[in-house]
C-alpha cells in the first residue's frame, strides 16, 4: 500500500538532506599543495629560532613565500583545494603573507579544516586570527604572535598590542593555545 496522495505530494515539495558543511569531501589530498606545504615548512626548520640570521637564506624565503602563495590561491580557485590536509596545507603558505587578506584568507582556510576534523587546525586558526588583527591595527586576542620588543632598547620579545581579557584560558587551552601563565613565562624566559 503506498502513500496517501496528500503525503506523496508533501514529501515530494520537501527540499532533499543538505550535506552538512564540516563533513569531509572523499578525495585524495592534492599532490602539488603538499609539496608546497613541504618547501613551505623545509625553509623555516633552515632558519631556525635559535640560529644566527642568514640573510640570504631570509631574502630566498621571503621569494619563496610569495611564490607559494600564488601557486596556492590558483590552487583554491581551480578547485583543487579539497580536504581537511589540503585546507590546512594552504592555511599555513598563506599565513606566511605579509597583507591582512593573506592571514584572513589563511584564517578561513583553518576553519575549512577544523570543520572538516582536522583537530590541528584550530591553533592555526587562532593564530592566523591573531595576525590578521594585529595587520589592521588590533590587538591579538589569543596571544599567539611574539615580536622582538625593539622600543626604548629593550631586546625580548613582545606580545603587543594583546588583549588577553577577551578570550579565557579555557577557550585558548580548547585550541591548543598555551594559558596566559604559560605566555607569561615564555616571555620572561627570553
Amino acid at each position: 500500500m503506498g502513500l496517501p496522495p496528500l503525503a506523496a505530494l508533501l514529501l515530494s515539495l520537501s527540499p532533499a538532506p543538505a550535506m552538512p558543511p564540516a563533513q569531509a569531501v572523499a578525495a585524495p589530498d592534492d599532490q602539488t599543495l603538499a609539496a608546497l606545504f613541504d618547501a613551505d615548512q623545509a625553509i623555516r626548520k633552515a632558519i631556525g629560532a635559535t640560529k644566527p640570521i642568514d640573510v640570504a637564506l631570509a631574502r630566498r624565503m621571503i621569494a619563496e613565500d610569495a611564490d607559494r602563495r600564488i601557486k596556492a590561491r590558483a590552487l583554491l580557485a581551480d578547485g583543487h583545494v579539497r580536504t581537511a590536509e589540503d585546507f590546512y596545507r594552504a592555511a599555513f603558505i598563506l599565513q606566511h603573507g605579509t597583507k591582512a587578506p593573506d592571514y584572513l584568507l589563511a584564517h578561513s582556510l583553518a576553519l575549512a579544516a577544523a570543520a572538516r576534523g582536522k583537530v590541528e587546525a584550530q591553533w592555526i586558526a587562532a593564530a592566523t586570527l591573531d595576525r590578521y588583527l594585529m595587520a589592521i591595527g588590533q590587538p591579538q586576542i589569543y596571544g599567539t604572535q611574539y615580536v622582538r620588543d625593539t622600543r626604548n632598547g629593550a631586546t625580548g620579545l613582545t606580545m603587543e598590542p594583546y588583549d588577553p581579557s577577551l578570550v579565557p584560558d579555557t577557550l585558548r587551552t580548547a585550541l591548543g593555545i598555551p594559558t596566559r601563565a604559560e605566555q607569561q613565562a615564555r616571555l620572561t624566559a627570553d
